[in-house]
């Protein structure tokens, strides 16, 4: 178990992960509110390690919770924060009506906008923002993704043609002069293919590099 210390700069501290009870136990020592969320409990120690006295960081009051919102009561102008809108049965049945589906299931990338909208108390999301960035989120997770698979491919194709290259016999182990040599080409404006030629462009770094071993 690490040993609870209060860091000296706000840098360590962001560099360190804490629970929610060693954040309130920090506070404490140093005199700070101890009550809150966890983003509020960081925002006081954060205050702290950046100068702001102790006696100038106050808790933040605590929000008056709405009772939940039902489906009708729901509309694509409704604020996120402090609307009493929920991820619950009745939200369901506004995203299943607005989606056009039967059944509607939350995604991760809606509850990671929601989650931040509430982290930074955005009070002016409103469900149209959430569904929009919701979205945006999703197609780019899924353009990473299809960058990372046609990287996978090239990589695959370049090795099998790198094997299949009698002058790369002479090399003890070949996969790792196959990784450096694609570790030159991928950063290039080249086709991202083996060829022989890769073997006198780049003969002094290869040489190095088996020197280094």
């Amino acid at each position: 178990m690490k040993k609870l210390v209060m860091p000296s700069t706000s840098t360590q501290f962001k560099e360190q992960y804490y629970y929610k009870k060693e954040l309130s136990e920090l506070c404490r020592r140093v005199g700070l509110p101890m009550s809150g969320t966890k983003a509020e409990l960081n925002s006081y120690i954060e205050k702290y390690l950046s100068g702001t006295p102790v006696s100038e960081i106050k808790a933040k009051r605590p929000r008056v919770k709405k009772p939940a919102l039902m489906a009708d009561s729901i509309r694509l102008d409704t604020k996120v924060v402090g609307s009493g809108f929920v991820f619950n049965n009745e939200a369901r049945k506004f995203f299943a009506a607005y989606f056009g589906t039967e059944k509607f299931s939350f995604k991760k990338e809606m509850a990671i906008v929601k989650r931040k909208a509430e982290q930074e108390n955005d009070t002016e999301m409103t469900v149209a923002d959430l569904i929009r960035r919701s979205l945006q989120l999703s197609k780019d997770k899924d353009q990473i993704a299809s960058v990372s698979e046609e990287r996978t491919y090239q990589w695959n194709n370049f090795v099998r043609s790198f094997f299949l290259d009698p002058a790369t016999v002479q090399f003890t182990d070949r996969l790792k002069v196959a990784g450096l040599l694609w570790g030159y080409v991928k950063n290039t404006k080249q086709e991202k293919k083996y060829s022989s030629a890769l073997l006198e462009t780049y003969a002094d770094e290869v040489e190095e590099y088996l020197k280094l071993k």
